[in-house]
């Protein structure tokens, strides 16, 4: 009897072992699990994979007024490799404008590459006949103009109506995939959210018709350099 019990009370131990292992191992695959999905959640950002999007780069009439003799993809990544060295001076605040507002950081990039190619195009911190401010190119008839054309507050603000337009097209196209919503709200930024019909021809009525999917294109790009 005392062998046997002294093997049963040993059973009882092991199977008792074996479950809080067991415990212990879903635990551990839980927490894994969650730290996967607030690292991706940190890399797409809150609103689509910018990896994930479609694109067929810059027009050769986008890549024409810029210097660069072929077109599509290979021009946008040309035009972005031109800008990382200015680019890279607002990297910092960049970065930590899409923290705050839960947005990749190399959309942000993608932006102002397209807007003013990093600050290269602006006059005092103006452009289009003084009608835009700022690296993000701000209509001063629609927003108020805050702190300097460079500053964080700029990319703030510039960020926030892209994060708006990005949300409008949500709330328009509920059935529209992230990484779709996300093209429609970057073509939005350019169009406003009215102009955008469907999800194969966001650029029909941007700016060289192109809008999106150079930004889009630029934005992998800058993805690729740390951004």
């Amino acid at each position: 009897m005392d062998v046997d019990g002294t093997l049963q009370s040993g059973s009882s131990r092991c199977h008792i072992l074996t479950v809080k292992c067991a415990v212990k191992f879903i635990g551990l695959l839980i927490i894994c699990s969650w730290l996967s999905y607030i690292y991706i959640s940190e890399v797409s950002g809150r609103y689509g994979n910018i990896m994930k999007v479609h694109t067929s780069g810059a027009s050769c009439l986008t890549a024409g007024r810029n210097n660069v003799s072929n077109c599509g993809i290979p021009a946008s990544e040309k035009i972005a490799k031109n800008d990382l060295e200015n680019m890279n001076k607002y990297k910092k605040l960049i970065k930590d404008v899409g923290k705050k507002l839960h947005i990749d950081p190399a959309v942000i990039a993608g932006v102002i590459s397209r807007e003013t190619r990093a600050g290269a195009t602006l006059n005092d911190g103006w452009g289009e006949k003084d009608n835009t401010f700022g690296l993000m190119q701000i209509y001063k008839e629609n927003h108020t103009s805050e702190e300097a054309w460079n500053s964080k507050e700029h990319i703030f603000q510039g960020t926030q109506i892209l994060v708006d337009m990005i949300e409008a097209i949500q709330k328009k196209f509920p059935m529209w995939t992230k990484e779709e919503q996300l093209k429609g709200g970057i073509a939005a930024f350019n169009v406003g959210p009215s102009r955008i019909m469907n999800s194969f021809a966001v650029d029909v009525s941007t700016s060289n018709n192109d809008y999106a999917s150079d930004v889009v294109a630029r934005a992998k790009y800058f993805k690729s350099h740390g951004y």
